[in-house]
C-alpha cells in the first residue's frame, strides 16, 4: 500500500520516515519529497508497505502523531494523483 504522510518537520529524512513505520511491518521505501530549486523538503513524503494490515496499522497510529512538535497527517495515497475534473468555462447565464 502506497501511504502518504504530509505535515512532516523539514527536518525528517527519508530514513527517519522509514523509521516510524518500520515499528508497524515490513517498509519497501520511503521517500520524503523535496524541492528542486533549494534543496529543502517539501513537508511531505510517502511510504510503500506491502502488507495492507500493517500499513492499516501503522495509518491509525501514526495519524496525528506529534513529531518534532508538527502533527503528521497519515492515510492511503490517491493512486495516480487524479484531481477532480473542473469544467475549463462556466456559462452564467
Amino acid at each position: 500500500m502506497n501511504i502518504y504522510v504530509g505535515n512532516l518537520p523539514y527536518t525528517v529524512t527519508d530514513e527517519i520516515l522509514r523509521g516510524l513505520f518500520v515499528e508497524y511491518g515490513q517498509v519497501d521505501s520511503s521517500k520524503v519529497i523535496m524541492d528542486r530549486h533549494s534543496g529543502r523538503s517539501k513537508g511531505y513524503g510517502f511510504v510503500e508497505m506491502p502488507n495492507n494490515s500493517e500499513a492499516d496499522k501503522a495509518i491509525k497510529a501514526l495519524n496525528g502523531k506529534l513529531i518534532d512538535g508538527m502533527n503528521i497527517k497519515v492515510n492511503q495515497a490517491n493512486p495516480g494523483g487524479k484531481k477532480a475534473k473542473r469544467p475549463a468555462f462556466r456559462n452564467r447565464y
